[in-house]
């Protein structure tokens, strides 16, 4: 097959290490091209000396010269979405078009849409989190533009099928209008070759350790991390994850975290170590007793995949991605989003137990091993393509007697993965 995999966002694929949803959609392409299809990823110029192309772990990276060049938030990319779908129509009405095409984020999937809308192309859309759903967990603490719950809902009229990564998003996406027919559950990967128990660890003193990794932002919870520290008892907490450590003097909502601390009575207990490389992150995995996931919207739980397939357990709020990956009394714990009380004893009794958190790290490993490796994802999205491309591509013509007319629909529902 010929993808096209379209993000609006730059800095997707690059030659360096890529972290959360920009490491998905690297390595969705390099697993799609191993299976033997041509991929082409598309993303957004943001830098005058960026290569035009770029070929990456068998698959083409194409950066696509629209806007300024220089790095854009997602509100200011909106009035470039039509310039960059006009220029993939360009690009595809040449000698190299794409069977189907996969828009990632709503910026990127507008794009991909805008693209192909005088074409029989399919498109197929993973949005990786859901304005009205963040709205809905984060209330005040929501930032995105005012246009993106719209813009997401005329999106989801505009694709053939939309691909969920937790049953949470199917959903909501459902709400959102679409039949369940049109939404396809396909969970995130993780690299078990970089992820694993065998390995080095971080440095650590003689306390357990707790690992929270996340940005520094609304809705990501550490906060209701440092206030159950009050119940944990004499346990460091370690949060990685914002700008680099020599910039969190500097920062925000570091600096809210750490007054929270002190009001608390646990500034000795928390420490921040702020940005850590992805490639280093199975290290700090390694280094804690248990790892915190405590987001207050999460749709693909990638930090609980990860610590997972390092042999770590992971105690987590029961929803989205996490309550996917986690098992609860298997893999590690689910606690009520946003119960306090509860993750702060939750977390005290796995740290006195050594016996259930051995357990729970193996049976981790296995998880993930057996569900959730980049091998099955690409798998689950190669039969996703090949069935909306089946649909919309006509049967071979059978001469009928006496001749008949046949008419098909243009964007029906496709059955889901």
């Amino acid at each position: 097959m010929r993808v096209g995999l379209v993000c609006a966002h730059a800095g997707s694929s690059t030659d360096g290490p890529t972290v959360g949803t920009q490491e998905h959609i690297a390595r969705v392409a390099a697993e799609l091209a191993a299976r033997g299809h041509e991929v082409r990823v598309y993303e957004r110029r943001d830098a005058a000396t960026q290569p035009a192309l770029a070929e990456l772990d068998g698959y083409r990276l194409e950066r696509v010269p629209v806007g300024p060049a220089d790095p854009l938030p997602t509100a200011e990319l909106v009035p470039y979405v039509a310039e960059f779908g006009r220029w993939l129509a360009r690009e595809w009405a040449g000698e190299w078009a794409p069977e189907v095409v996969h828009g990632h984020y709503w910026v990127g999937g507008l794009a991909a849409a805008h693209a192909v809308r005088t074409t029989d192309i399919p498109v197929v859309q993973t949005f990786h989190s859901l304005g009205v759903e963040q709205l809905r967990h984060l209330g005040r603490r929501y930032g995105g533009p005012g246009e993106r719950i719209p813009l997401e809902r005329a999106l989801t009229r505009a694709v053939d099928v939309a691909v969920a990564q937790c049953n949470d998003e199917v959903d909501e996406l459902t709400r959102m209008g679409l039949q369940r027919t049109s939404v396809a559950m396909v969970p995130t990967g993780v690299d078990t070759g970089q992820f694993h128990p065998d390995g080095e660890a971080a440095p650590r003193d003689q306390r357990s350790r707790i690992l929270s990794v996340g940005g520094l932002s609304a809705g990501h919870g550490q906060d209701d991390l440092i206030r159950a520290m009050r119940l944990v008892g004499d346990a460091e907490l370690v949060i990685a994850g914002g700008p680099p450590a020599e910039r969190l003097a500097g920062h925000a909502e570091a600096r809210r975290l750490r007054e929270l601390a002190e009001r608390a009575g646990v500034a000795e207990q928390v420490k921040l170590v702020g940005a850590v490389p992805h490639d280093q992150m199975a290290t700090w995995y390694r280094s804690a007793d248990v790892v915190a996931c405590t987001p207050h919207y999460s749709s693909a739980g990638r930090v609980s995949l990860e610590a997972m397939a390092c042999g770590v357990p992971v105690v987590g709020y029961a929803m989205g991605g996490i309550a996917d990956a986690v098992v609860d009394e298997v893999t590690g714990k689910l606690v009520p989003p946003g119960d306090v009380r509860t993750l702060g004893v939750t977390l005290r009794r796995m740290l006195t137990d050594n016996a259930g958190r051995f357990a729970y790290g193996h049976a981790a490993v296995d998880r993930v091993r057996c569900s959730y490796t980049w091998e099955r994802t690409a798998a689950a999205l190669e039969r996703l393509y090949e069935r909306v491309i089946g649909r919309r591509r006509p049967a071979t013509p059978v001469e009928p007697t006496p001749p008949v007319e046949v008419a098909v629909e243009a964007r029906g529902p496709v059955e889901a993965a």
